[in-house]
């Protein structure tokens, strides 16, 4: 069923549809799931910011699998066993944040893909591989089809820029607004014109490339703006953001009426 929608995923991306889905910072596979049944495309699993270890990684992966939610594992970084355990337990895709050069770019491929796309360690008794019950040559095969995600996040980049985009395996570009309004001396001001303008640039240049462009937004504004400016991959706001948002809004209404 997941390859199916990882899949039919892809297809979206094909198609220049958006896809839309939240990073989520919680331990529990309930609030995956929930994010699944309200019609979520992916979910953003955090290992870089949020709590979330291996351990409970693989029941938060059952819950987007459970929802039919793709599950994408943000990692702690950019090393082959953060990327490898991330996608034995079950990821349809790494997002793998901090990427400077095209080195490091290439590298991630690497870790992420089986020969002959690249050089991941073996092992078929693992979750991903049904512990062994997928015959070897269709879970290979069927691994290599996992989205490799890069996610670019200071100005520094945009210098090497059409390097990473010409990685072979990448799937996605993602940009991270915080740290970049940071890079460029405006932390936090995400919607700065130096901040807009430096997404546009890389969206413009993702699309020459034939690469698709994710980036975070968390209001209805932004996320109309980069659909607009052709980006697909919109990871809208994080799941307790949301829940604290939802939760002050009932609070309020309760004291005020």
């Amino acid at each position: 069923m997941m390859n199916d929608n990882l899949k039919i995923f892809k297809e979206q991306l094909k198609r220049g549809d958006a896809v839309y889905g939240p990073f989520m910072k919680t331990g529990d596979a309930a609030f995956v799931e929930c994010a699944g049944h309200a019609g979520f495309d992916f979910v953003i699993l955090d290992m870089e910011h949020g709590p979330v270890g291996f351990s409970n990684l693989q029941n938060l992966i059952r819950g987007a699998e459970t929802a039919g939610v793709l599950p994408i594992v943000r990692t702690y970084d950019s090393s082959e066993t953060a990327i490898g355990k991330a996608l034995d337990l079950g990821a349809k895709g790494v997002q793998v944040p901090q990427i400077q050069s095209v080195n490091e770019a290439r590298e991630v491929v690497k870790a992420a893909r089986y020969f002959p796309k690249g050089e991941r360690g073996v092992c078929r008794f693992v979750r991903a591989a049904a512990y062994s019950s997928t015959p070897r040559n269709d879970y290979f095969n069927q691994a290599n089809e996992a989205l490799v995600i890069l996610q670019v996040e200071g100005k520094q980049v945009l210098n090497h820029l059409d390097e990473i985009l010409s990685v072979e395996g990448l799937d996605i570009l993602f940009v991270g607004p915080y740290d970049l309004s940071q890079s460029l001396g405006v932390p936090g001001q995400v919607s700065h014109p130096e901040v807009v303008a430096a997404i546009r640039t890389i969206a413009e240049q993702a699309k020459q490339a034939g690469v698709t462009t994710g980036v975070f937004c968390d209001t209805f504004e932004a996320a109309a703006l980069w659909r607009e400016a052709g980006i697909q991959y919109l990871s809208y706001s994080v799941d307790v953001g949301v829940f604290t948002e939802a939760c002050a809004k009932i609070v309020n209404q309760l004291k005020t009426q």
